[in-house]
């Protein structure tokens, strides 16, 4: 699970981590074609054509910003909207059930509506600290079947976005796809990872726990201890698709920090290096008005106390 490791903090500081966050290096364009034969300008024409068709065909990748996430003691988080939150809704956040700060739920364990007056360090585009925002209660959280916490705030989206100018982050309400261009946005670290779904996992298991219809990342989001939490953005439409929570760190198998892969046969695939999240869709149907929680809603399959 993606907590703050030691190692992980000299790791990140010896590698110059700590700076700027990572971004992908630009795309240049293909220089001119220079002057050529009547008959070769007629066959560059057909293949600008077909490349743009291509292109207009693919999806218009964004650029992901750390605006909107949020850091925590312990993890990263993120400020989200379901698709019909209001602005005068109070505003949530979004992290790992294993963030929780009284300590893992158990296996089978969902907790809903318990006081709670975390802290949370609310970041710009540029992950500058802009603001301190105060949660009233754990609105739900688990880590059966997913790995997710949801606080509630004492303030709305409306007053955040005047008095800082920053948006909430949408969750998706529908299923990602594998292959989704996708950035983890890691408030702890201020870092941005970015890569593609690989796949979904049948079953993960890790230690005691055991997650359903896990996002399994390409290897090039390698997030390290203190990501727990992160929302993962598309990058085609900017929503959170997932939460990122955890990765096979020593080859080890169904052990803390070193999760499996148990397919709809029982069969155990282990994959060291690799990392993961919990998809984020089924969310939306359970938070109903003003953004309370409503696990009988017509459509929620949230685990329930």
């Amino acid at each position: 699970m993606r907590k703050p490791l030691v190692a992980a903090f000299f790791a990140l500081a010896i590698a110059g981590a700590g700076a700027a966050p990572a971004v992908a290096a630009p795309v240049t364009a293909a220089p001119a074609a220079t002057e050529k034969a009547d008959a070769l300008k007629a066959d560059a024409l057909k293949a600008g054509a077909a490349k743009a068709d291509a292109k207009a065909a693919s999806p218009t990748l964004q650029a992901v910003t750390l605006a909107g996430t949020v850091a925590l003691s312990n993890c990263s988080g993120s400020v989200v909207r379901f698709p019909n939150s209001l602005d005068t809704d109070p505003a949530l956040v979004l992290t790992n059930g294993h963030c929780l700060e009284t300590g893992f739920p158990e296996p089978g364990e969902v907790i809903v509506n318990r006081a709670s007056s975390r802290t949370f360090g609310l970041l710009n585009s540029a992950g500058t600290r802009v603001a301190t925002l105060r949660a009233s209660k754990i609105a739900y959280s688990t880590m059966t079947d997913t790995d997710a916490t949801i606080y509630q705030l004492t303030t709305t989206y409306g007053a955040i976005r005047s008095s800082y100018g920053i948006s909430p982050l949408t969750v998706q309400n529908t299923h990602p796809t594998v292959g989704t261009a996708i950035t983890v946005a890691s408030g702890y670290w201020k870092r941005l990872y970015s890569c593609n779904i690989d796949g979904f996992v049948y079953r993960m298991k890790e230690g005691d726990w055991t997650w359903k219809d896990s996002v399994r990342y390409t290897s090039a989001c390698q997030t390290i201890g203190g990501t727990s939490g992160s929302p993962v953005i598309d990058q085609a439409t900017g929503n959170v698709v997932a939460v990122n929570n955890t990765g096979n760190e020593d080859g080890q198998s169904c052990t803390v920090n070193n999760p499996c892969e148990i397919d709809a046969g029982g069969n155990v695939t282990v994959r060291q290096g690799i990392n993961y999240a919990q998809q984020t869709y089924q969310f939306p149907a359970c938070f109903t008005t003003r953004n309370q929680l409503n696990l009988s809603a017509a459509g929620c399959t949230l685990p329930k106390p």
